[in-house]
């Protein structure tokens, strides 16, 4: 059995699903891929309920009864990756910000010693296509806003696309994870920074997406921003939690 499994969420991705399915499978690399859909109107499940037929035993789909935010999406997606065994467990967006090929480095960073691999789009300078100006300003300025609060020297702390051993997600209490929007990431890292696990980033390029429409609202933003000093307090006077 492989040992890789990629985790994307989706919710009204019809646009792109299919597609991402492929630039996976088409790596010459043996992935499996897992679909937590969110109920998708637009039919995103039924898109991949076909596909299955196409790749059985390589794409799973999970459809969740309704639209409950990212970060429990992935917490669904870990348990199901945990129950059945796969070593090294990744986050990836559907919408092609992340590059699949990227996969194999990723895979390969933590076969080499790391705990948790970043994709990360601000280790080498600021690499990221067809954001404008103030999105760009914005995730750089809450990078360094989490580096300042939390103490982590990771350079992109809401990076989503991300490669985990299994042995660190089985340790990080799952159920006790507080966020469920963008700050779900940075709540992620800095529970295994504080575990001590060796978290370590490999430069990408992200990509903005070209179809469908960007999840991203004003209470994302707020989360990230007011959520993580309460994340910080947290973990100072409520360790057994973390």
């Amino acid at each position: 059995m492989p040992d890789s499994l990629v985790i994307i969420p989706t919710y009204n991705e019809l646009e792109n699903v299919e597609a991402i399915i492929r630039a996976v499978f088409g790596l010459d690399a043996d992935f499996h891929v897992l679909i937590v859909d969110d109920n998708s109107p637009d039919g995103t499940s039924s898109v991949v309920e076909k596909m299955q037929g196409e790749f059985p035993e390589r794409l799973f789909l999970e459809v969740r009864k309704e639209k409950s935010g990212l970060g429990t999406a992935y917490i669904h997606g870990f348990k199901w990756a945990i129950a059945r065994k796969y070593d090294y467990i990744f986050e990836m967006d559907a919408d092609f910000s992340h590059n699949p090929t990227d996969l194999k480095r990723l895979l390969r960073a933590c076969k080499n010693g790391a705990d948790v691999a970043v994709g990360s789009r601000y280790k080498k300078g600021v690499n990221v296509v067809n954001w404008p100006l103030y999105r760009v300003l914005l995730s750089y300025g809450a990078s360094f806003y989490v580096k300042m609060i939390t103490g982590m020297r990771v350079h992109d702390p809401t990076a989503g696309f991300v490669c985990y051993k299994r042995h660190v997600l089985e340790n990080l209490n799952l159920d006790s994870v507080r966020f469920i929007g963008y700050a779900f990431q940075i709540e992620m890292k800095f529970r295994a920074y504080l575990k001590g696990y060796k978290i370590e980033e490999v430069s990408i390029i992200f990509k903005d997406r070209e179809k469908g429409k960007s999840k991203m609202s004003s209470s994302i933003i707020g989360e990230a921003i007011f959520g993580v000093f309460m994340m910080k307090m947290r973990s100072l006077f409520q360790k057994n939690r973390f």
